[in-house]
C-alpha cells in the first residue's frame, strides 16, 4: 500500500516536470532541436511539438530504442553521452535532456558539448533530480541514503533506503545507476559555469503535499526543469 503511495506520489511529480518542460520549450520557436537521450523518442516528439521544431535529433545509447524513435520521426544516432557529440558547433537551436545528466560519467563534457552544439542565442532545456528535494532532506537526516542516490550499484538498487522504490531490484544496468545529484544551487551554478546564461527554473514534486507546490518552493522541489541560453 505504501509503495504504491509513493509510486502515484512520483508519477505525479513526473507529469507535471513535463508540464514544465513544455511551457519552458514553448517560450520560442526552436527550428532545430536535439534530445540527449531520446530513448523511443514519443517525449522527444512532444518537446518538439511545443518548441514548432522542424528538424529533430536525438542520441540514444539504446539500438531498440533508438530504432523506435526513428519510427516516430527522430533523426537518431546511437551513442553514449560519455563521447563527444557527432555534431557540428552551433548546429542546434534547442537542446533538451530529461533525467539523463545525472547518469553520465563526465558531467563537464556533457555540459561542455551541449553548449557547443548550441547555435548563439540557442537554448539549453535540463531536468534533473533535486538533492535538496525535502524527502531527500529527510532521508539524510535519517542516516538513510537520499531517495534520488539509492541507486548507486548495478548490482543492487535501492541501497542504504528502506523505503526506496526500487530497493532489492537486480534488473537495472551500470547505465541507468545515478553518478551525480545536484542540489538546486549547485545546478544552477554549475550550468553558469559553463557559460549559460538566463537560466530559469521550473519545479515539481513536493512530497506527500500536492505537486504543484514543488513549483511554488523551488529550491525544495524533487524535480528541477531549467531553462539556459548559450
Amino acid at each position: 500500500m505504501l509503495k504504491q503511495i509513493l509510486v502515484g506520489m512520483f508519477m505525479a511529480a513526473n507529469r507535471r516536470n513535463r508540464a514544465n518542460i513544455l511551457k519552458l520549450a514553448g517560450h520560442e520557436k526552436s527550428k532545430k532541436i536535439l534530445d540527449l537521450g531520446c530513448d523511443d523518442g514519443q517525449w522527444t516528439f512532444q518537446v518538439a511539438k511545443s518548441a514548432q521544431a522542424e528538424e529533430i535529433f536525438g542520441i540514444e545509447i539504446n539500438p531498440v530504442a533508438a530504432a523506435a524513435a526513428r519510427k516516430n520521426g527522430i533523426q537518431v544516432t546511437v551513442g553514449d553521452l560519455a563521447d563527444p557529440l557527432p555534431f557540428a558547433d552551433s548546429t542546434f537551436d534547442l537542446v533538451h535532456t530529461n533525467q539523463v545528466i545525472e547518469h553520465v560519467p563526465d558531467i563537464d563534457q556533457f555540459a561542455r558539448e551541449a553548449f557547443r552544439v548550441l547555435k548563439p542565442g540557442g537554448r539549453l532545456i535540463l531536468s534533473t533530480e533535486n538533492g535538496s528535494a525535502w524527502h531527500n532532506v529527510f532521508a539524510a537526516a535519517m542516516g538513510w541514503q537520499i531517495f534520488s542516490l539509492t541507486n548507486l550499484s548495478s548490482l543492487q538498487s535501492g541501497v542504504g533506503n528502506p523505503l526506496a522504490l526500487h530497493r532489492g531490484s537486480t534488473e537495472f544496468s551500470n547505465s541507468w545507476t545515478h553518478k551525480v545529484i545536484f542540489n538546486y544551487r549547485g545546478l544552477i551554478e554549475f550550468l553558469a559555469l559553463h557559460g549559460f546564461k538566463n537560466i530559469s527554473v521550473r519545479g515539481a514534486g513536493y512530497y506527500p503535499l500536492p505537486s504543484i507546490l514543488g513549483d511554488v518552493d523551488r529550491r525544495h522541489a524533487h524535480l528541477l526543469a531549467l531553462s539556459g541560453q548559450k
